[in-house]
């Protein structure tokens, strides 16, 4: 069926124009979005370059081609190389840095060479306590203003380690180790443990005087026991009792024998 129009052509009619005027609206449509969202990205900045707009329009949403998308981030995927990556540690010394008043501390070079020379490497034969009290020492012999003396000690024991001591040391959590009472009682516990002091007991109530030994170097032998294990407990009256009953000479030496222990 045809109708003519007004230059007198012949045009076929549309028997469905219906789902004519619905296919040109919705490309009006879809230029008039295209043209809108040119608009807008020209005016603003975008926001997400992972959305897109959308024009809803009642009644025509199914056929609309242009949706709204919800990009939703997903969560990262853990790979080997995360568990075989490490962090690195915050702290690398077990010993903190103390708080002083002074703005900078600096240390003599020959301090730390001494304290180095007189180094503790964990071994059995050797004396922890002596090692203290020589390092101690050492440090006693150096002052700085507003640095007290327990932060010099904390600051240089570390120096004074070699070996497995100073792994010891290290196998600390970083930063644990704020005071030097505290260092002090965790090196004698591990180098000096109750053990050590049950062994030193016994050495000093068995004390006996050899048979070729002077009753001088009997006390200077006795007088060392005391000093290896300063943990004994023994009162100085049981200290004497012990050392009297340990002697191979006669009682009119004892007296003589007690000053001199008095006198060391």
């Amino acid at each position: 069926m045809q109708r003519r129009s007004t230059a007198g052509d012949l045009i076929p009619i549309d028997l469905e124009i219906n789902t004519t005027c619905r296919r040109h609206n919705q490309e009006r449509i879809r230029i008039f979005l295209q043209d809108l969202e040119a608009t807008t990205i020209s005016e603003e900045e975008p926001q997400s370059s992972k959305a897109s707009s959308s024009f809803p329009i009642a009644g025509h949403s199914h056929l609309d081609p242009i949706e709204d998308h919800i990009m939703v981030e997903e969560p990262r995927r853990v790979t080997l190389e995360d568990y075989s990556s490490s962090n690195v540690p915050q702290f690398f010394t077990s010993i903190a840095q103390p708080e002083v008043q002074a703005q900078t501390i600096t240390y003599p070079p020959s301090l730390i060479q001494l304290i180095q020379n007189n180094l503790f490497h964990g071994l059995p034969n050797e004396d922890p306590y002596a090692h203290l009290a020589t390092y101690i020492e050492i440090c006693n012999t150096i002052r700085l203003a507003e640095v007290p003396e327990d932060a010099i000690r904390l600051s240089l024991f570390s120096f004074s380690l070699s070996g497995e001591a100073k792994r010891w040391l290290h196998s600390f959590k970083g930063n644990s180790l704020k005071t030097w009472d505290e260092v002090v009682e965790k090196f004698l516990k591990k180098y000096f443990p109750k053990s050590k002091t049950t062994e030193g007991k016994a050495a000093i109530s068995s004390f006996h005087q050899f048979p070729d030994e002077s009753p001088s170097e009997a006390l200077e032998r006795f007088c060392g026991l005391l000093r290896k294990t300063p943990t004994h407990g023994f009162s100085e009256p049981i200290q004497l009792n012990i050392f009297i009953d340990g002697l191979n000479c006669n009682p009119s030496s004892y007296w003589t024998l007690l000053q001199v222990g008095k006198s060391n």
